[in-house]
């Protein structure tokens, strides 16, 4: 049985291809189009999935799509007939792409389906899931737990914003939901638009800078804008906000209550924007919380999944583990729309087509998000020749060895080894490395190879048994997913002066050992490298342990801002060549960027339209 899942149409399109139970493949359409957030119907995914799984189209049994356009539809129509006549000139707007595209989307994707094979009878083999089914989904059948409750929180889907569900072997049924326009993921996106970055991309900046912040106007949030009960469920106050019916997320009661209008997009960042982020950062956490303390009273549930867009706020997540509501936590490292695609599969196996779930009671169904594309070492050979790249080629001990002395000078790596990862995060298939140890590393990977903002942090991947010894937590963190702190003995203390510095100015002061990891709080976004599922990142870090004694590594993902992350051998070398980046590894080939023709460098800053 044969499935492939998709989603589409919004933002971050993806495919997923799920076999007799089991996800073989996952990719977004952006790694393949180079285009951030691609909504577009993931063809290439498609194919890459199909290639990877040796199929062809016609062996597809069942297309499953991520959510239901005509409820969609009917909360478009119903908002508008609820507000009116405010909001008609957004409605004007948005209602002549429902009509033409959006409405009609069985036929729409029908003939997108056509052109994988006109042959095909589509429309008989393709199935809708509903949005929060599909991320339950992507939550439940691939954690490791037989049984397990299952919370999901983002902005919108059809109609849901927050939704329990709870699973039992194949059995997912939803028995809980808050609707829109009462959503988490809303609110914390109009903090995002109001402090000045893009909304659906720039929640991950509101989360690093509110270190930067105290949570001044966490209680003016609460008085004004969110009424939350004792369970969790909340309501929000919707004479602040325009994004029901206007063109905006916030309006000019918002920004009365909080002392003037929104931060224009590139504008200096002031106190005000990081207490800002400190608030709506632990309001979302206290929400969280107790959103969780009620499906653990409510269900009795042991096992807690998460996913939607809100469960990528790996601050949080670490803030509820420390709660120790529940024996343990299972995060969908594709908890975004594109993990709606492998939701949607997941729907259309166990629930429709009623596949046992395969369960070792361990590990979980992801295989490390490791589940894209691999490029072979003659297909790197030929792409890195067709570049005019000058590389020496090596067995595996030889690659590990250059890339564990170049990390120990202290120079920022690139590194394409294996199968690319699914979902935001780089988890050392397609990523950029450094040593954590290096007061400079933190802002030369910022400002000289991603070319962002500077105060946005870097996350340590860490030798899974090392992880305790480094930081206050002992639990799984594969997808870098939880924050913990740096251990006391490994910080050094801010003097009085130090502290008083502005927000921002605190980056530059060494508060760790390794400090390009250790963020204003001391905080960290952990990673735990595993053999099991990544046995030669496992084994570069570990020969950089030999070397330093240190076994932690930077990890970013091996793009700039606003370019989707590396897909492919000459995708790396572009980025290689047009960043600071000072050497790379493609598979088991080294290059120095000191060999390469200078006529090959690039300007790449201002190559991608700004995240």
């Amino acid at each position: 049985m044969r499935i492939l899942g998709i989603s589409a149409y919004y933002h971050d399109a993806a495919a997923a291809l799920v076999i007799d139970g089991r996800i073989v493949a996952a990719a977004q359409e952006e790694r393949f189009t180079r285009t951030k957030h691609d909504p577009a119907f993931p063809h290439r995914a498609i194919a890459s999935c199909l290639s990877i799984a040796g199929l062809k189209p016609a062996d597809i049994d069942h297309v499953a799509f991520y959510d239901k356009p005509f409820l969609k539809f009917e909360r478009l129509l119903e908002t508008y007939l609820a507000f009116a006549p405010r909001g008609f000139t957004s409605f004007r707007a948005a209602l002549p792409i429902w009509l033409k595209e959006k409405l009609f989307q069985k036929s729409l994707i029908t003939k997108e389906l056509e052109r994988l094979d006109p042959e095909v009878d589509w429309r008989q083999r393709l199935l809708f899931s509903e949005h929060h089914l599909s991320h339950a989904a992507s939550a439940f059948y691939p954690s490791p737990f037989a049984r397990a409750a299952v919370l999901t929180m983002d902005g919108v889907g059809e109609w849901t914003t927050t939704s329990l569900a709870v699973g039992d072997q194949s059995d997912l049924k939803v028995t809980r939901e808050i609707h829109f326009p009462h959503s988490l993921g809303l609110l914390y996106s109009a903090f995002t638009y109001y402090t000045g970055f893009k909304v659906n991309s720039g929640e991950y900046k509101v989360m690093g800078l509110a270190p930067y912040g105290e949570p001044k106007y966490a209680k003016l949030i609460f008085e004004h804008l969110i009424d939350v009960k004792e369970d969790g469920s909340f309501r929000l106050n919707l004479d602040y906000f325009d994004y029901c019916t206007g063109l905006t997320m916030t309006n000019e009661r918002f920004d009365a209550l909080f002392g003037g209008p929104p931060r224009r997009a590139e504008a200096r960042m002031g106190q005000r924007e990081m207490d800002l982020a400190a608030s709506i950062q632990a309001v979302t956490e206290e929400v969280v919380i107790k959103l969780a303390a009620g499906v653990a009273r409510d269900t009795g549930e042991r096992n807690l999944c998460l996913a939607g867009g809100v469960a990528l706020n790996c601050v949080a997540n670490g803030k509820l583990l420390k709660r120790k509501l529940f024996e343990r936590i299972w995060l969908q490292p594709a908890s975004g729309d594109a993990g709606g695609a492998i939701g949607a599969a997941l729907v259309a196996a166990h629930s429709y087509r009623k596949a046992p779930r395969h369960l070792n009671g361990e590990a979980d169904g992801m295989q490390g998000s490791y589940l894209g594309p691999i490029d072979s070492n003659d297909e790197i050979a030929r792409q890195l020749d067709a570049a005019g790249a000058r590389y020496e080629r090596m067995d595996e001990s030889g690659v590990l060895a250059a890339c564990a002395q170049a990390l120990a000078d202290g120079k920022a790596l690139g590194w394409h080894q294996g199968r690319m990862e699914f979902g935001p995060r780089a988890l050392g298939g397609r990523s950029i490395l450094g040593d954590p140890r290096s007061p400079t590393m933190q802002k030369l990977l910022n400002l000289k190879v991603k070319y962002r903002e500077s105060f946005r942090p870097f996350a340590p991947s860490v030798l899974r048994e090392d992880v305790q010894d480094w930081f206050d937590i002992d639990e799984d963190s594969p997808y870098m997913l939880l924050v913990a702190d740096v251990l006391e003995r490994h910080r050094i203390a801010m003097t009085a002066e130090e502290m008083n510095l502005f927000g921002i100015d605190k980056l530059n002061v060494p508060r760790s050992s390794i400090p390009a990891v250790t963020h204003v709080d001391y905080s960290a976004r952990i990673q735990t490298v595993h053999r099991e599922t990544n046995p030669r990142y496992h084994a570069l870090i570990s020969r950089f342990k030999a070397l330093t004694g240190c076994p932690v590594v930077v990890n970013t993902s091996f793009n700039v801002r606003g370019e989707p992350i590396v897909c492919t051998p000459d995708d790396s070398f572009r980025c290689f060549m047009g960043t600071d980046i000072e050497a790379l590894a493609i598979g088991d080939f080294f290059l120095r960027k000191e060999d390469q023709d200078p006529a090959l460098r690039q300007r790449y800053e201002g190559k991608f339209e700004l995240d």
